[in-house]
């Protein structure tokens, strides 16, 4: 008889063998109200001694029954990220949840992806998490001025933070980039530059930072009284290759921009390629500022002006706004802007 059918070291452990909270608190010399505590991360538990738990924790192979957990506590310790299908910002997705995780890190709570799909409502997948209680915490992106999301989770006084802000009078979390001082920050660069008639591509109409950025870029332009146009028939959802197309339609008719404010990176190769197609150099014969949020440019020759948003922040900021807002935090003191930076 093998070690395995005698139940020796390589054998499956049964449920009798799982460690538990007195496990953890033999080892330790802890109370099992401690060891409970330490946990779940209760602040009334010395840093040390929570540390020290997690490791003994870690090391055993600890587990907790979530389904007893929720049955005891009302809480699921999962924050749903809903992510969204949009490609006009390289590495969205990713970090973002680098920096969630960041954020949770040492606390009880994981971080479960939510898929938005592309053929339904945004609403969808947010009364599927708060019907089936499967999260304390949710947080999505692309918000719109009366985002259908927002107001329905505010109703349910359900903890969230999205990325992005609304024109609702209620007051809730958020984490935003200011996209209205990028724009005027990238027009006035172009202005600057000597560019006489700067265009700017815009987010499709329903999201509220689409509105941002036409004021910043409109304010720029406004003040030093140059010429300026808003590319129709495009947005920043747009496929490159449409992007493309249309810039080179436009590069072949009279008097064409000079200039360009591209909110992200994918917009910014389709208007070089265009450019380059025409026999022009990108950042010499027409001016680019882009927003970047990846290293993608630093090899690509010639270089153009970009605006930096730190996205691993962003989704850093919102894993620690979502903790104070479960812990009871009143929404309207768990609002960030975080501001452009030249790079």
């Amino acid at each position: 008889m093998t070690s395995t059918e005698r139940g020796g070291p390589g054998a499956p452990r049964s449920n009798s063998d799982k460690p538990t909270l007195r496990t953890i608190a033999g080892i330790t010399g802890l109370a099992v109200t401690t060891v409970s505590r330490a946990l779940g991360g209760a602040p009334q538990i010395a840093l040390e001694t929570r540390q020290r738990v997690q490791r003994v924790a870690d090391e055993i192979g600890y587990l907790p029954d979530r389904a007893a957990q929720r049955l005891r506590t009302g809480r699921t310790n999962v924050i749903s990220l809903v992510l969204d299908p949009h490609e006009e910002i390289l590495n969205f997705g990713t970090s973002i949840i680098k920096g969630l995780t960041e954020a949770l890190r040492g606390t009880p709570y994981h971080l479960v992806i939510t898929p938005h799909f592309r053929n339904e409502p945004p609403i969808v997948p947010v009364r599927y998490i708060l019907r089936n209680r499967m999260a304390d915490g949710i947080i999505f992106s692309r918000t719109e001025p009366f985002d259908a999301r927002v107001k329905l989770l505010l109703e349910e006084d359900f903890p969230f933070v999205c990325h992005g802000r609304t024109e609702l009078s209620t007051p809730h979390a958020y984490v935003d980039f200011d996209n209205e001082r990028f724009a005027y920050d990238a027009t006035k660069t172009l202005i600057g530059q000597g560019r006489r008639k700067p265009a700017i591509l815009l987010p499709p109409p329903r999201f509220t930072f689409q509105e941002h950025m036409r004021y910043g870029f409109l304010k720029a332009v406004r003040e030093d009284g140059v010429g300026y146009e808003i590319l129709e028939g495009i947005t920043l959802d747009s496929p490159s290759e449409a992007i493309t197309a249309h810039v080179a339609e436009r590069l072949a008719e009279p008097d064409p921009p000079d200039g360009y404010v591209l909110g992200g990176e994918v917009s910014a190769l389709a208007v070089m390629a265009a450019l380059t197609d025409h026999g022009l150099v990108p950042g010499k014969d027409a001016g680019i500022v882009a927003k970047k949020t990846s290293n993608l440019f630093t090899p690509i020759r010639p270089q153009i002006d970009t605006i930096y948003e730190d996205l691993m922040e962003a989704g850093a900021e919102m894993g620690r706004l979502l903790l104070k807002r479960i812990g009871g935090t009143a929404p309207d003191s768990l609002q960030t802007l975080h501001r452009p930076e030249a790079r």
